[in-house]
């Protein structure tokens, strides 16, 4: 289920056979800023929806999976956008490989992504797995809220780049993966969405 409203409470979502160990980094963030054609298509209208499409298609692999039920996007009045899921939440424990925070993988390194493991992603149709750290990269702000097991996490970055650590910030029994970025005026000719667009892509 995809709309464009707030989500609603649905209840935990199990998190068994999705975790630290299922994410997978393939290269670094070099020239997504430099250029953002080759990973978003270009940077009109049509890049500027695809980086939502981007983070939804994260939501849908938890759908697909069987972790979520909701999928929920918010385009705000300064034309930040949220998306939200009730899915499992993307992990937050030490990553076994980089040795940072999982959270921090997966929105900072290029090709890090579950989809890239088997068994823990069913893709949907995102940039093979690169979606949420492009995102990143191609934001001025980004803030990503995780709840897994009754703890609510909350991680910041600015252009791609963290602006602190990873951090506890309240407890919640549904758990889900809640992102709001800007799109960077310094790369989108346009940062304004049309509602049709985004609409006619969720029925």
């Amino acid at each position: 289920m995809a709309e464009i409203t707030e989500s609603t409470d649905n209840g935990a979502i199990t998190t068994s056979g999705y975790g630290e160990s299922q994410i997978k980094v393939l290269k670094d963030l070099e020239h997504v800023r430099k250029r953002p054609g080759m990973y978003i298509g270009d940077t009109t209208l049509r890049g500027l929806h695809h980086m939502v499409w981007e983070i939804v298609d994260n939501s849908i692999d938890e759908a697909m999976a069987g972790r979520c039920t909701t999928i929920s996007i918010v385009v705000h009045p300064d034309n930040s956008v949220t998306v939200s899921d009730d899915g499992a939440g993307v992990p937050v424990g030490p990553h076994p490989t980089e040795k940072i925070s999982t959270l921090e993988v997966v929105f900072c390194k290029l090709g890090a992504g579950g989809k890239f493991d088997h068994g823990a992603y069913k893709v949907s149709g995102g940039l093979h797995g690169v979606g949420a750290s492009v995102v990143n990269a191609l934001s001025e702000w980004m803030e990503v809220e995780v709840c897994r097991e009754g703890v609510v996490y909350q991680m910041d970055f600015e252009r791609g780049k963290k602006t602190g650590e990873i951090r506890k910030i309240g407890m919640r029994k549904r758990s889900g993966t809640k992102v709001t970025f800007m799109a960077d005026s310094q790369i989108f000719l346009d940062t304004t969405y049309k509602y049709e667009v985004l609409a006619t892509r969720l029925r």
